[in-house]
């Protein structure tokens, strides 16, 4: 059983947890991180989700839900080794932004903290976890906007503010 912090629209715990799976409350929300690695050649890691997951085999960047007690760089840390096996630097991530995105059930939201990391890391190195993930590798801004463009990398509403930024 996994459960989640119930957090306020500017990510602030409520004191609350809600078993992952169940519904939340209107207005509720639970904290979620984006993880984005760069390199030094300016280009992403990225990875491809499994064909079991929803949005099968499209390309994304790492993230998922923080697990109750976690705070958003923890649960970056922790998400990135889990679906890549690869252990990112604390010092060299910083959030990038944080906005709300609502259940498509209508139910709560997630609150989601997007984390930059400029590291280098060596493909070779990157773990898939099977359950998550099928491929890896880096890409450079323009492929992921042509994969956007194609329909085969999940499209960030903030893309072009992120690699205006980085």
């Amino acid at each position: 059983m996994e459960l989640w912090d119930i957090v306020d629209k500017y990510g602030k715990r409520t004191g609350r947890t809600i078993e992952r799976g169940s519904p939340m409350q209107k207005g509720d929300f639970h904290l979620s991180v984006s993880v984005w690695i760069e390199n030094d050649k300016g280009e992403f890691l990225i990875s491809q989700r499994v064909p079991t997951k929803i949005a099968p085999n499209m390309w994304e960047t790492t993230g998922g839900s923080a697990i109750s007690g976690e705070d958003s760089l923890t649960a970056a840390l922790r998400e990135t080794k889990e679906e890549l096996g690869i252990s990112l630097d604390p010092q060299k991530g910083t959030i990038f932004k944080c906005y709300t995105y609502p259940h498509s059930s209508g139910d709560g939201a997630a609150y989601i903290e997007v984390w930059l990391f400029k590291q280098n890391i060596d493909i070779a190195t990157v773990i898939l976890q099977k359950e998550e993930t099928c491929n890896a590798i880096w890409a450079s801004r323009k492929q992921i906007k042509e994969m956007i463009n194609c329909g085969s990398f999940i499209n960030f509403n903030y893309i072009d503010e992120l690699f205006d930024k980085s």
